[in-house]
């Protein structure tokens, strides 16, 4: 969770970074709005793309822990028929 909170920080400062520069860059006020508009939707499409890319690897680490917990029981099973089947014979 670090790792995403760090990102995300970073990502924040570089939108607001941008954002102020354009504020102050010597542009008219059109081609400024403009920019900002576009630096707001590269910044919601960056974020965006984190938050599926977080999202995947939590659902494949889901599924891996799933898939282990399965085979872990299948293992289980497997062992406690052997134990059976050798008290039985005795």
């Amino acid at each position: 969770m670090k790792n995403t909170h760090i990102a995300l920080g970073i990502a924040s400062g570089v939108a607001l970074g941008a954002v102020l520069g354009i504020l102050f860059a010597p542009h008219k006020g059109e081609k400024t709005r403009k920019k900002i508009t576009q630096k707001g939707n590269d910044f919601k499409d960056s974020i965006k793309d984190s938050i599926d890319t977080m999202t995947s690897s939590i659902g494949d680490k889901y599924d891996e822990l799933i898939s282990k917990a399965e085979k872990d029981s299948d293992n289980g099973n497997l062992n406690l028929k052997k134990e059976k089947s050798k008290a039985n014979s005795k």
